[in-house]
């Protein structure tokens, strides 16, 4: 639509409340009641059959004009609310106020009071006794038949596109509906939910580049987090025996169909248990939800069919990716390793050094993304990571060089991570002090030492269990939508 039109048509509704408020209307009412939405009147009403009718049953239903059709001396309406459609049907020779109907536009909120009836076509109506105007829509709906078809539009305007798409609005309530039920699942089993800073001066808990800003009070340089995870284990050292949190982290990265800077991540940490304990307790959520959301526990995303029936398999990382690369070497020699990467992949750079010089951890990374994970549908986990990829977990029990660790993993998305956290405190900092070296040799995702996190572990942390799930990419598999941004109400975008 041109800026002219989207003008002539704004100035006609401005126009159009003018007259209503002529014959007596309020412009922008306080208040309005309903007795029913539109989903609870058809509930009382479930079989209709064309021609029935309560004339004795008075309901009151309000909501956004989608439709309306002049026949002559009638008029049928579409409302729309939070949860659903109704129509209400309008005849001139009931209703005094009925020509100014000729003033309300598609958009604009209606309040109906009437009684109900099924038309001939077997459809649940209102017919109006009484109706009153709530808002006026100035700005036109977008094409009812089309609705929004630029993504970025829909992103940048999103009460459009929840307003017109129905698809669109059912994504954002199972995700709500997810997240309750996550709590509801940790609570039942003894965590307590809790809430720790966003704002922190030193950002840990995860390999990742802070967004960074100053207090102006303090005059000192503060992060937004990118993991709840420290703050948690302190509390873990505090004497908690479950703790969780469902917050949004903050990473200055790039945006993809599944990465945004801004996100939801769940963290729970469990004295006691280890990553074992941990992945049952994932693997039984999982499948609670997507059956109690879904009604089975095997959901379609995007045409593939995934199968949330505990047990899923369990990947080895190295062994993984050995097999998946064709590596003659062990994967675990650093030496062998880099030696391979420089014979069978000459071209692969980590930015712009040649792979086999970078950090090990890049070579794991890169490799990692490379041969195995894209492979993955899952849902399946990815088992004992390398220790080089892993500084806040704990060394397996039984095998050198690898940590007690798991990723759960659907259609080549890390859905989380989870640990047998590490507790040693003199372990823990040289860890730091491993990353710091990669740090001060141009690795700014590395974690930062943060010595107040080093004091807490000094005054003992039970054996605990770790976790970190991606909130933003379980409801994608749950709403079956191919991008993060389809979850996330008001995903990141370039300012217009």
């Amino acid at each position: 639509m041109s800026q002219s039109s989207l003008h002539e048509q704004r100035d006609q509704r401005i126009r159009n409340l003018e007259s209503l408020v002529e014959r007596g209307f309020e412009a922008y009412p306080y208040a309005y009641e309903v007795t029913h939405s539109a989903a609870a009147l058809q509930a009382e009403h479930p079989d209709p059959a064309a021609g029935d009718a309560w004339p004795e049953e008075r309901v009151q239903v309000a909501g956004r004009i989608m439709t309306m059709r002049g026949m002559g001396k009638v008029t049928f309406v579409t409302l729309q609310d939070a949860t659903g459609q109704i129509q209400a049907y309008f005849q001139k020779d009931e209703l005094e106020a009925y020509n100014a109907l000729k003033k309300v536009d598609l958009g604009d909120w209606l309040e109906v009071a009437g009684t109900p009836f099924v038309t001939k076509t077997g459809e649940l109506t209102v017919q109006a006794t009484a109706f009153r105007p709530l808002v006026k829509s100035l700005r036109p709906l977008p094409d009812k038949f089309h609705g929004l078809t630029d993504k970025e539009q829909r992103y940048r305007q999103r009460y459009l596109d929840l307003m017109t798409d129905e698809d669109v609005r059912r994504a954002f309530v199972l995700r709500s509906r997810m997240m309750t039920m996550i709590r509801s699942y940790l609570t039942e089993r003894g965590f307590l939910e809790v809430e720790t800073p966003v704002l922190q001066a030193i950002p840990g808990g995860a390999e990742a580049r802070p967004f960074t800003t100053h207090h102006n009070a303090l005059d000192h340089e503060f992060h937004l987090r990118i993991s709840l995870e420290l703050y948690l284990k302190r509390l873990i050292v505090g004497g908690y025996d479950a703790v969780f949190e469902m917050g949004r982290n903050f990473r200055n990265e790039g945006v993809s169909h599944k990465h945004n800077p801004e996100y939801t991540m769940l963290e729970a940490y469990w004295a006691g248990k280890d990553y074992l304990d941990m992945l049952a307790l994932v693997e039984n959520m999982y499948a609670h939800i997507v059956e109690t959301l879904t009604g089975s526990m095997v959901l379609t995303w995007q045409g593939q069919t995934l199968d949330f029936t505990p047990p899923w398999p369990r990947v080895d990382y190295l062994g993984e990716l050995k097999q998946r690369s064709g590596m003659d070497v062990d994967p675990g020699d650093e030496q062998a390793l880099r030696a391979w990467i420089k014979a069978n992949l000459p071209d692969a750079k980590d930015d712009e050094t040649p792979l086999h010089e970078a950090s090990l951890k890049r070579m794991y990374d890169k490799l990692y993304d490379r041969f195995v994970e894209p492979h993955l549908t899952g849902p399946v986990f990815v088992m004992d990571h390398p220790t080089a990829i892993s500084p806040l977990a704990k060394a397996h029990r039984s095998r050198p060089g690898v940590v007690e660790r798991f990723e759960p993993v659907v259609m080549g998305m890390e859905m989380g991570n989870a640990f047998s956290e590490l507790n040693d405190p003199l372990e823990q900092r040289r860890r730091f002090e491993a990353q710091m070296a990669l740090r001060e040799g141009g690795d700014d995702e590395a974690m930062q030492l943060d010595e107040d996190f080093l004091t807490a572990l000094e005054y003992g942390m039970p054996p605990t269990a770790g976790l970190g799930l991606g909130i933003d990419r379980f409801a994608m598999l749950l709403a079956d939508v191919p991008s993060i941004r389809d979850v996330i109400l008001f995903p990141l975008l370039r300012p217009e």
